[in-house]
């Protein structure tokens, strides 16, 4: 049976092909457009999928889609914000003039400073009208609950129109591309479910999702056993772990839905215990489950932001998300018994949640979607309705994508009048020139899938120099408070990395972050985070020879078995596709070198 998937349009739209429970193809439409998280019909990547695998529209049994219809969606959230009226009338919160007089005493003097603040003690800066705007609608009670229902009311408004739109805009896009046949449309935590078990190889697992929104829900627990997934419990909605880290995302002066990894990395600067127990006060949590005090309230947040340190605000939201997401998952792994846990929904893209998660006594296995976020619902979806029953081995890499010829790429680099060579032993030449200094990016095979560059579209250097963390961020155009993330030998993980063991697999995906050995730090220090922290990607030969390869010679001359990796793009702009893409990056980032499928071309303009 062939399925073809869709992700929802409203952001970072993803076309699926599978087959019989495998994954064909599964590309987002940015990686087309050029255009970050890409919006409605993924028309480039529909096409681009059809092309790769030879199929038709005729060719599929059907066409999922991961939500229900607008009627559906709307019926179940107008209900939930009605819920909520009540909710928010009989809750009783702390004084918070109290809380937040006591907290502003426990704000330290800071003189470290952190790269990519003007200072370590930054507020947000707001002007008088701003400022007190935020102390009215965000800490006086009447006028907080006022915003908090407005902020649902105008949720609803816009969410009503959105679901709207994007069917109009799924129905059309498909009829252009002849498909006629009605959507098979399923509930958007059930996709999220089914994409974190289904691809895990796990016999059995409990399924935990959480996200901003979907299908009535913030999230869910489900039991899954022999290819069959039973949902345990929902959160409903706006109680939304993924709302509350998008309102801290935007206080803070970053993009929600994009910029929230800044967040975590920030937060490892602050104190949590300055502003988490006033956040927590205002989260209402229950055995397997929790209600969030005036959830879409944005001025809370923004006035947490006019008055506290910025690092301590979003130390704060880390410490709230994590204490709230791991007693749900510590209730449902008690309850059930179930020592193997995998992961989906936007939230999960928090990698040191996840480790939070894996910490749980009695937890003993994790695996954590590599597409976590919407853009892998459509996936998850198809493989729901494709799959032939029983269990699976599972995915063992994320390459989905496209990949392009040698003489694809030998015309691209021509086209750019770049002169390049075809070595030998390419891994040992790149090798070489990353120990001795030299930036280079790769581009080789199929494009990796998800948020995450797994060395196919990747920009390697050795993690002896903290400082790159500074100047090759400049050199890309990023503002980055997380480290770059290592690669690391499979077979040297447990010497990089303490309590590795049952998360190995996730770790193959740069998903979840561990604590480092002494070696890493003392060898790896730009990829060690102030907390003592990496977020590796694990590499098997068997998997990536090319880039395994690489990473062997260097480890031979070095005797480190991990290099830094990073994305292949400049800034706010998606990761590369097409060898086109690779050469403009090249040349715009002035990186050092390219190695692209069998050929080294060194940069003709050096930045340095």
């Amino acid at each position: 049976m062939k399925v073809l998937g869709i992700s929802p349009l409203d952001k970072d739209a993803t076309v699926s092909v599978v087959e019989d429970g495998e994954i064909l193809f599964a590309a987002g439409e940015e990686r087309f457009s050029r255009v970050k998280q890409q919006d409605g019909f993924p028309q480039l990547a529909l096409e681009k999928a059809l092309e790769y695998t030879g199929s038709k529209m005729s060719d599929f049994d059907q066409v999922c889609y991961p939500f229900l219809t607008w009627e559906n969606e709307a019926k179940l959230f107008n209900q939930n914000l009605e819920d909520e009226r009540q909710f928010i009338r009989n809750f009783e919160p702390a004084d918070l003039n109290r809380q937040i007089k006591e907290a502003l005493t426990r704000v330290p003097d800071r003189n470290e400073p952190i790269h990519g603040l003007e200072h370590p003690n930054a507020i947000m800066e707001k002007g008088f009208l701003h400022s007190s705007y935020y102390s009215m609608a965000g800490a006086q009670r009447l006028a907080s609950n006022n915003a908090a229902l407005k902020g649902s009311r105008h949720w609803g408004e816009d969410a009503t129109e959105s679901f709207q739109k994007w069917e109009q805009s799924l129905t059309e896009g498909l009829r252009q591309m002849g498909w006629e046949k009605p959507v098979k449309r399923m509930d958007h935590h059930l996709s999220h479910a089914a994409n974190s078990y289904l691809a895990s190889g796990f016999e059995r697992a409990l399924c935990i999702t959480l996200d901003g929104y979907g299908s009535g829900l913030a999230g869910s627990a489900s039991e899954a056993r022999d290819g069959k997934i039973h949902r345990l419990h929902g959160i409903s909605y706006p109680n939304s772990l993924g709302t509350l880290y998008e309102h801290v995302t935007s206080s803070l002066g970053f993009k929600p839905s994009r910029h929230e990894g800044k967040i975590v990395g920030l937060a490892s600067y602050g104190d949590p215990s300055i502003l988490g127990d006033i956040l927590l006060s205002r989260i209402q949590q229950e055995p397997g489950d929790y209600r969030i005090y005036e959830a879409n309230n944005v001025y809370f947040s923004r006035y947490l932001a006019s008055k506290f340190p910025k690092i301590d605000v979003a130390a704060a939201y880390q410490h709230a998300l994590e204490v709230v997401a791991t007693n749900y998952v510590r209730y449902w792994v008690e309850k059930t018994g179930i020592d193997t846990i995998v992961l989906s929904g936007g939230v999960t893209a928090n990698v040191k949640l996840n480790q939070r998660i894996f910490e749980i006594e009695g937890v003993n296995h994790i695996f954590v979607y590599p597409n976590m976020g919407d853009g892998g619902c459509g996936t998850g979806a198809a493989l729901y309705h494709c799959w032939p029953g029983g269990v699976k081995e599972s995915i063992s890499s994320a390459y989905f994508g496209p990949d392009y010829s040698e003489a694809e790429i030998a015309a691209a680099l021509e086209a750019e009048g770049l002169e390049f060579t075809r070595p030998n032993n390419l891994a040992a030449e790149v090798a070489s020139l990353i120990h001795n200094g030299e930036v280079v990016a790769r581009f080789d095979g199929r494009m990796e899938y998800g948020p995450r560059a797994l060395g196919n579209r990747s920009i390697l250097y050795h993690a002896r120099e903290p400082e790159v963390n500074q100047w090759l961020n400049k050199r890309l155009g990023r503002t980055e408070f997380m480290p770059f993330a290592p690669v690391t030998l499979y077979e040297a993980r447990e010497k990089c990395y303490h309590n590795i063991r049952g998360a190995e697999h996730s770790a193959e995906f740069m998903t979840i972050t561990f604590d480092c050995t002494e070696f890493m730090r003392e060898n790896c220090p730009a990829a060690v985070h102030v907390d003592g922290t990496a977020r590796p990607q694990l590499v098997q030969r068997e998997v990536n020879p090319g880039y395994y390869d690489i990473l062997k010679e260097y480890e031979k001359i070095s005797g480190i078995p991990s290099l830094i990796n990073t994305s292949f793009n400049m800034h706010e702009e998606p990761i590369v596709n097409t060898p086109q893409d690779a050469v403009r990056a090249f040349v715009q980032g002035a990186l050092d070198y390219l190695a692209i499928g069998p050929f080294l071309v060194k940069q003709p303009n050096p930045a340095h």
